[in-house]
């Protein structure tokens, strides 16, 4: 052995640890690199998911708010007398709140009416866009033609509705708390 080879040897042996290499201080530091990189890699792949999915949830949610208020303007300008019993049953199906108490507590008196006039009402939800949402309730307005027949108009009548729906989120499903015809 070499002299310098030797005082390196005996050193390591004494208990003392060599000075590391060279190109293990390149090891260490490329594996530092390495594990900060994965670490960032990972935080924002995490990070992107979370804004991915949150974006997927507000997306269905507003799907879902349409769709509900899509049917329940579709089911509420859709009366036919021959029927009024299951069309009147479905408007209640799709209502909650002060809406739903209103529309039950008339449902005699509307039953008799239609009845009366033979009306037969064939709505057809034209748009609708939502005016504000949160998790838990949404405002929507609808745009919906009808056509209307009844003894004073047996041909039929052409009718423009457009409505302010209040909805709200209950046992997992969006129901309709109120019902305005605006403007």
């Amino acid at each position: 052995m070499t002299g310098k080879l030797q005082k390196l040897s005996a050193l390591t042996f004494a208990g003392r640890r060599a000075a590391p290499l060279p190109s293990t201080r390149r090891h260490r530091a490329l594996a530092a690199g390495l594990a900060v990189a994965t670490a960032v890699t990972t935080t924002l792949t995490i990070w992107l998911s979370v804004q991915l999915f949150e974006r997927h949830e507000a997306e269905q949610r507003r799907q879902d708010v349409l769709a509900a208020a899509r049917q329940s303007a579709l089911n509420f300008t859709s009366l036919d007398y021959r029927h009024y019993d299951r069309d009147s049953g479905n408007v209640l199906k799709g209502a909650t709140g002060d809406f739903k108490e209103q529309f039950a507590a008339q449902t005699e008196e509307l039953t008799a009416l239609v009845a009366r006039n033979k009306s037969v009402s064939e709505g057809r939800v034209l748009d609708a866009g939502i005016v504000r949402s949160d998790e838990r309730s949404a405002r929507v307005l609808v745009v919906a033609d009808s056509k209307v027949t009844n003894t004073a108009v047996p041909d039929g009548e052409a009718r423009t509705y457009r409505l302010q729906l209040d909805l709200v989120l209950k046992d997992g499903r969006w129901l309709t708390s109120d019902v305005e015809f605006v403007g």
